[in-house]
């Protein structure tokens, strides 16, 4: 029992140091998607949304996935700037285990375009994702848009401003958002090169925060007490402005929690971060069709 005990002491300190590598923006996906169990779901990877090299996505589906199985759509953060899909497996490694089906798409971000061209990409994802997967445009299936930081930006624009997903020729319905640690309401812009990503004509477009009304989707919002990077009042802000407008929402501020841990908590190894994957899995099971 000793040994035992040893062992599992030295496994947590293990994962604590890895969580504190991902956590610090260092690295450390490829090994917690190598730890990350991928024998319950196929991944139908490099799917063509548009013709653009970034407008490309992965879907996850699970194995035996039920007839209405939700989708959750995923975007990641990264500032608006460029990263790689396949690093956020661990983000459907750990929602296909609820029987969810996954899609993370790449989109261009910042030196090559600025707003809106993101969001476009995330419209074109969600207009591909309505087409290849049967159920979401018919209602059987319940589709969800989800981000980390500025993923979450990306699908709150998706959610609450419809000229994106209107535009389409059948726009699908949007069950709910799901935004982990997201910039909703960030003006004025600090110096940077925000400055570009955010011209100043376009400024007061890109705040998700302007666009909500009644007809907003559910909404599930997560941030950490101790976010220095995108700081809790863009959540506490947009929640609420929906409950203005009479929309469910529920924010969960998570204590002694920073900016990447909300969404690092999600991959199976690190589930003891937080309550990340519990609170999303809650929040979908009650959102109704």
């Amino acid at each position: 029992m000793q040994v035992d005990s040893r062992l599992s002491a030295c496994c947590r300190s293990v994962l604590l140091l890895l969580a504190a590598v991902l956590c610090s923006g260092c690295g450390g996906l490829t090994v917690v998607n190598a730890l990350s169990p991928s024998d319950h779901y196929v991944a139908e990877t490099d799917q063509a949304y548009g013709s653009e090299p970034r407008q490309k996505l992965d879907v996850y589906r699970p194995v035996n996935a039920a007839p209405d199985a939700p989708v959750v759509m995923f975007f990641y953060g990264n500032g608006w700037r460029e990263a790689s899909r396949g690093d956020f497996e661990f983000v459907a490694a750990a929602l296909t285990e609820t029987g969810y089906i996954v899609a993370i798409p790449d989109y261009r971000g910042h030196p090559d375009v600025m707003f809106p061209s993101f969001v476009e990409d995330g419209a074109a994802a969600v207009a591909w994702i309505a087409g290849q997967v049967d159920g979401i445009r018919d209602g059987r299936r319940r589709l969800f848009l989800a981000g980390h930081s500025a993923g979450a930006h990306i699908a709150a624009m998706l959610a609450f401003d419809r000229r994106y997903l209107d535009a389409l020729e059948e726009p699908p319905a949007v069950a709910g958002f799901i935004g982990l640690s997201g910039p909703y309401d960030f003006l004025p812009l600090q110096e940077g090169y925000l400055q570009e990503v955010f011209p100043e004509p376009l400024r007061e477009r890109s705040q998700p925060i302007n666009f909500v009304s009644g007809d907003a989707p559910p909404t599930l919002l997560i941030h950490g007490a101790d976010d220095s990077r995108v700081v809790p009042g863009n959540s506490v802000h947009l929640l609420q402005a929906l409950r203005s407008h009479d929309v469910p929402a529920t924010l969960e501020i998570y204590p002694d929690t920073g900016h990447a841990r909300v969404v690092a908590a999600l991959a199976p190894p690190l589930r003891f971060l937080g309550k990340t994957f519990d609170d999303i899995f809650e929040f979908i099971d009650d959102t109704p069709h």
